[in-house]
């Protein structure tokens, strides 16, 4: 393990940002300041903090959580009086004013989850499983003003294969880490290589919403599989049974079975499964969750809401 001996900002909000947050913790640097987003509102009302927030404060680090930091001027002030040799930046969720940018002098590095230039934006993690890639990973860029656009210094590549978006980004989440403390001293003493990213082979990982994950089954069995592992922990891949929100969450492509009926129909039933027609092929189910029920397997599902060949999942409430 390297001990780095310099003074390092940390910004980042979610788990796949509290593992780098966790190495550098560890690697030993000099951490004024954690900056994360602001603190949520849950169930009842209940305060969420962030997974960065609770690494920093387990740690007795101080913690920023400015709404948006390119107007909050008084923690600009704060970043310059501080001046770090580096901002260190993983799924943050705000892009950095030029005003910030400029303030360390070995400048602010990203931590990205995915090989550049493929999958810049939000949700790149998700976005590899929707695509149905067998391989993606971690980029470490210096970061500029635009989206995702600066210098790439080192990447590592994962496999993701089967993977659903949990295990996906623990995997990517463990690997940037690594390669964050691997980086870090090659920037500090000039060794590292800045490779300008190719734009013609750019591509965009847009912000996730609700309605991406409902499905009608019109598309292949194959992407409705994908559509299951990249919503899992959110908003779930889902249908209408009978009126009633379906979400599932653990599901299988056969692609190599023709559907025998329309989109989104009951094929098929065993003892533990059901296989639902889709466009191209067939999805077979081993769990989902019944709105207002818990989440369960297929087969306690199948005996406590019958199911019969021919029924039909849609794409919309009725």
């Amino acid at each position: 393990m390297y001990n780095l001996n310099m003074k390092i900002v940390f910004m980042g909000t979610p788990d796949f940002a509290a593992c780098s947050l966790k190495a550098l913790i560890d690697a030993g640097p000099e951490i004024p300041l954690v900056i994360t987003q602001p603190d949520r509102k849950g169930n009842r009302n209940k305060m969420i903090l962030s997974a960065v927030k609770q690494m920093a404060l387990e740690n007795g680090l101080e913690v920023a959580q400015p709404h948006r930091i390119r107007n909050d001027e008084e923690l600009i002030e704060r970043l310059r009086g501080i001046a770090p040799d580096m901002i260190v930046v993983a799924a943050f969720g705000q892009i950095l004013p030029r005003s910030v940018l400029d303030i360390p002098h070995l400048g602010c590095i990203n931590v990205h989850g995915s090989l550049l230039p493929e999958l810049r934006g939000a949700s790149p993690m998700q976005a590899a499983i929707l695509q149905g890639k067998d391989e993606s990973g971690v980029t470490i860029m210096k970061m500029e003003e635009g989206l995702d656009t600066g210098d790439m210094i080192s990447r590592v590549s994962c496999d993701i294969r089967g993977k659903n978006i949990t295990e996906v980004g623990e995997i990517l989440a463990e690997a940037g880490a690594k390669l964050l403390i691997d980086t870090i001293p090659h920037i500090a003493d000039g060794t590292a290589v800045y490779e300008k990213q190719d734009e013609s082979a750019s591509t965009y990982a847009k912000m996730i919403n609700k309605k991406d994950g409902l499905t009608d089954f019109t598309g292949s069995a194959f992407d409705i599989e994908c559509m299951i592992r990249a919503y899992y922990e959110w908003p779930a891949c889902y249908s209408y049974l009978d009126g009633r929100q379906v979400k599932f969450y653990r599901a299988e492509a056969l692609m190599n079975e023709e559907p025998d009926g329309e989109p989104g129909t009951i094929c098929e039933t065993g003892k533990d499964y059901y296989t639902i027609n889709c466009g191209r092929g067939r999805l077979r189910v081993y769990e989902q969750q019944l709105q207002g029920k818990k989440r369960m397997s297929a087969g306690d599902f199948m005996r406590g809401h019958k199911l019969s060949i021919g029924d039909r999942f849609r794409g919309k409430e009725e």
